[in-house]
């Protein structure tokens, strides 16, 4: 029988990746404590994240017979956001644009495909190379995102609001890329949904990511507002 969602193997797995990543937000938080330590522990976790994606991709170009490297292109959303947190983490700097843009994808897709992942069943062994580092490179993204705010490498604005608008224009023109020139088959969730039998295409994806991002940013400011007249 194949793994299940929330069979043993995922229930390891998800109790697992609670330990990880408390253990990780706990010494990053207690030993990062100059700005030079915390870009290091920052450099550190994406690079993590981003050796995580490569062999993640790396594994499909393999998967069947007929090796095609067009397979280490991310094709999802969330292995795109992967590939695109962990770069701009790398060679980006503090608090940067893509980063406003890309975190919360990161943490929403990662978060959410911990735990409850559409693809766990794909094979017999919940250890195939597919399936396990498609898991960890979802739950390295989340926790990369939270480090991210930990240490204070971003700080949420309003004024930063075009940034979504540029990610989400640069993911279709990327979807569409790989569709009309690559015949990639429903990249980035453009042609049918993440989730079988929902509306989650990334055109539903969209209005739904950014009203959560307006929502976040309005009780962010209304927050910092309230601190600025407290004081």
């Amino acid at each position: 029988m194949n793994p299940q969602v929330y069979g043993p193997e995922h229930i390891i797995y998800i109790i697992s990746s609670l330990i990880v990543a408390f253990l990780v937000c706990f010494f990053t938080k207690r030993y990062a404590k100059t700005e030079k330590a915390k870009t290091i522990a920052i450099k550190v976790v994406a690079g993590i994240l981003f050796l995580i994606i490569f062999l993640n991709r790396l594994v499909l170009v393999f998967e069947y017979d007929d090796v095609n490297w067009l397979d280490i292109l991310p094709d999802s959303i969330c292995s795109t956001s992967s590939y695109v947190l962990s770069l701009c983490l790398l060679i980006g700097k503090k608090n940067n644009k893509v980063l406003h843009f890309i975190w919360l994808i990161a943490l929403g897709g990662g978060t959410i495909t911990t735990f409850y992942s559409n693809f766990i069943g794909q094979h017999p062994s919940f250890l195939y190379p597919p399936t396990i580092l498609g898991m960890m490179h979802h739950t390295w993204s989340a926790i990369t995102v939270i480090v991210v705010f930990l240490l204070g490498y971003l700080e949420l604005s309003y004024k930063k609001w075009y940034c979504t608008l540029f990610g989400f224009t640069s993911y279709l023109a990327y979807g569409a890329f790989l569709m009309c020139v690559l015949g990639f088959d429903n990249p980035l969730y453009m042609t049918a949904p993440a989730i079988e039998n929902t509306i989650f295409t990334i055109w539903a994806m969209v209005p739904i990511y950014l009203t959560i991002y307006a929502l976040i940013i309005l009780i962010v400011e209304l927050v910092r507002r309230k601190k600025k007249i407290d004081i």
